[in-house]
C-alpha cells in the first residue's frame, strides 16, 4: 500500500529527507476547478484530453509514474534490448551488489534524468507546467524539490554545454506528443536506483510524453550513451494523474548517515 500524500517522511538508503508537514496552504485535497467529474464528484480519469489555445494537448497536471521503474528502468525489456559496454556492465554490477554505494542521490544530489520522472513506491510526483515557448517540469523528489526548463522556441541543443545534473532540454511537438531531448549531463547521476545503470557525459535522453486521456500519460524514453551502452535502448513508462493534489515542499535535511552505509 502506498503511503498517504497527506503526510510523508522519506527514508532513502540512510539519508533522511523530510517532507514539510501538510498544511492547508499546500493545496492537497483542493478540488481543481474545471476538472471533469463523475456523478460522485470524483475526477473522471477517462475523460477526453484538454487542449491548449494553440490546439496542442495540455499535459498540465501533477503526475506519478507506475511503480518499479525507479528501481529498474529496464524492468520490462527483453534480453538483448539493453546491452552495456564492458566498463558499464562492471560498474552496474558493483553498484547493485553493494547496495547502491556511491549513489550521490543519498547525499541529496538530484536523481538525474530520467530517474527523477519515476516514483519509487513512495510518492515522488512531478508537475508539468506549459507556457509560451517554454515547458516547466517541477519535481518533488526524495533529494530536494527541483525543476527542469524545456525550451520550445526552436533553439538547438548546446554544442559545448557546461555539464550539469539535469542537462539542457529542448522540445517540440510531433502530432499530439511532446518530444524532449536532453544532453549535457555531468555523468554523476544514475539511470535508476536498484540496478544502478550508469549515465555518462556522452548521454542523451529523448522523452516522448503522450496524454492518453484526462488521467493517463505515456512516457516513451530512449537512452543513448555510447560510452555505457552498445546501442540505444527504449522503455515505455505509464503515469497517472494525481487528481486534486499537488507537489509539497521537500528538502533533504540529513545526509550524515551516508558514511555508515553497508557497502558489502
Amino acid at each position: 500500500m502506498k503511503p498517504s500524500r497527506l503526510a510523508r517522511t522519506y527514508l532513502f538508503a540512510a539519508a533522511v529527507c523530510v517532507a514539510s508537514p501538510m498544511l492547508p496552504a499546500q493545496w492537497l485535497g483542493y478540488k481543481a476547478p474545471g476538472a471533469p467529474r463523475t456523478a460522485s464528484g470524483q475526477v473522471n480519469m477517462t475523460a477526453s484530453v484538454p487542449k491548449l489555445p494553440d490546439g496542442h494537448p495540455s499535459l498540465a497536471g501533477t503526475w506519478e509514474s507506475e511503480e518499479g521503474y525507479f528501481l529498474d528502468l529496464a524492468k520490462d525489456l527483453k534480453p538483448g534490448e539493453l546491452v552495456m559496454t564492458p566498463w558499464a556492465a562492471a560498474l552496474q554490477h558493483e553498484r547493485e551488489s553493494s547496495l547502491h554505494n556511491g549513489d550521490l542521490m543519498v547525499q541529496c544530489m538530484p536523481p538525474g534524468v530520467p530517474r527523477m520522472n519515476m516514483s519509487n513506491g513512495m510518492v515522488h510526483p512531478f508537475k508539468i507546467v506549459p507556457s509560451y515557448g517554454l515547458y516547466l517540469l517541477l519535481y518533488e523528489t526524495s533529494a530536494n524539490s527541483t525543476f527542469r526548463q524545456v525550451y520550445m522556441d526552436g533553439r538547438p541543443l548546446p554544442k559545448d554545454p557546461n555539464p550539469s545534473w539535469l542537462g539542457y532540454s529542448v522540445g517540440h511537438w510531433e502530432g499530439n506528443t511532446l518530444v524532449i531531448e536532453t544532453t549535457g549531463f555531468n555523468g554523476k547521476a544514475w539511470i535508476d536506483t536498484g540496478k544502478g545503470h550508469p549515465q555518462t557525459e556522452e548521454g542523451k535522453v529523448t522523452e516522448r510524453f503522450t496524454r492518453k486521456d484526462f488521467g493517463h500519460l505515456e512516457m516513451d524514453i530512449i537512452i543513448e550513451d555510447p560510452k555505457a551502452y552498445v546501442k540505444p535502448w527504449r522503455v515505455h513508462v505509464p503515469a497517472h494523474l494525481l487528481a486534486d493534489s499537488d507537489l509539497i515542499e521537500t528538502y533533504c535535511e540529513n545526509e550524515k548517515d551516508t558514511g555508515h552505509m553497508n557497502t558489502k
